[in-house]
């Protein structure tokens, strides 16, 4: 009887602790925090893949902006260069090096739109009409989808940390904290506008 007694208790204690260890809540978070990171990479291939349409609608109306133009070309080729895998999530470098190319990205997408200002029968065109609400579209969701993986990096971040969660991890899964996805240096400082005749 004493035996069962102990059995039982033994049983519930394990069961209790395994239970509140956090195993399989900190999996479930690296899975959404990789869920998430996946969405920004589909938003980011989305305004990559719009980009070469843009261009090639105001390519016929601002043929000598070439400057402007294959700087856009250029920064979407660095920006797609960069490939960062869900194993880079806890990497600063590699986030760093992907946040650059594609603030570049932004840089050179801001500058067209500046110079499609210049050319009103282009603002009217209704191919580029539909165009610039799509790439408007999708910069609203690489921002939704920036938001909610950082949301979810913290999620993760947090669990690998709290006890005892923090005790299961050091000893059984290893989990690395991963890289919040971070504004450029440059979005510190406010854009100069300058209008000229």
């Amino acid at each position: 009887m004493r035996k069962l007694v102990f059995r039982i208790i033994f049983l519930l204690v394990f069961g209790i602790f395994f239970y509140s260890c956090g195993y399989n809540t900190m999996q479930a978070n690296e899975e959404e925090v990789f869920g998430a990171w996946g969405n920004v990479e589909s938003s980011l291939q989305r305004r990559a893949d719009l980009i070469p349409n843009l261009v090639e609608v105001v390519k016929g109306y601002a043929a000598h902006e070439k400057e402007t133009l294959e700087a856009v070309i250029n920064a979407r080729a660095r920006a797609t260069a960069v490939n960062v895998t869900a194993s880079d999530l806890g990497s600063p470098e590699a986030m760093q090096q992907l946040q650059s190319a594609q603030g570049e990205m932004s840089s050179a997408l801001a500058r067209l739109m500046v110079v499609v200002e210049r050319y009103p029968d282009l603002k009217a065109n209704q191919n580029f009409l539909d165009l610039q609400n799509q790439l408007e579209g999708t910069e609203n969701r690489i921002n939704v989808a920036r938001q909610r993986y950082n949301q979810s990096v913290e999620k993760f971040n947090f669990s690998i940390r709290k006890f005892p969660n923090s005790l299961t991890n050091s000893l059984l899964l290893h989990l690395e904290r991963k890289e919040y996805f971070k504004a450029e240096e440059a979005a510190a400082r406010a854009p100069q506008v300058k209008f000229t005749d």
